[in-house]
């Protein structure tokens, strides 16, 4: 299974979202998030911040959205060229 999501996660490497291809590299970006199942961070609203009287379960999801949407967001920056980065 990793040789898989090494491969899907080369498709962002070959094709690098430059500026005027942001079609095909947002569908490249949504195909690799998907099978990382961290899709779901671009597509949802934000947490709220957790209140004081948060569930460890609460607090444990919240973790997790935070800690995905990370990853997702490095995909996001590491799939753009240079050029693109900086603006």
């Amino acid at each position: 299974m990793s040789s898989i999501k090494n491969s899907l996660a080369a498709i962002l490497n070959c094709n690098k979202f430059t500026g005027l291809n942001y079609q095909d590299w947002l569908r490249n970006l949504k195909i690799v998030l998907a099978s990382e199942k961290l899709l779901y961070t671009l597509e949802k609203t934000p947490p709220k911040e957790a209140p004081a009287d948060a569930s460890p379960e609460e607090l444990a999801k919240l973790d997790k959205w935070w800690d995905d949407e990370l990853k997702a967001r490095c995909y996001v920056i590491a799939s753009m060229s240079k050029e693109m980065q900086r603006i």
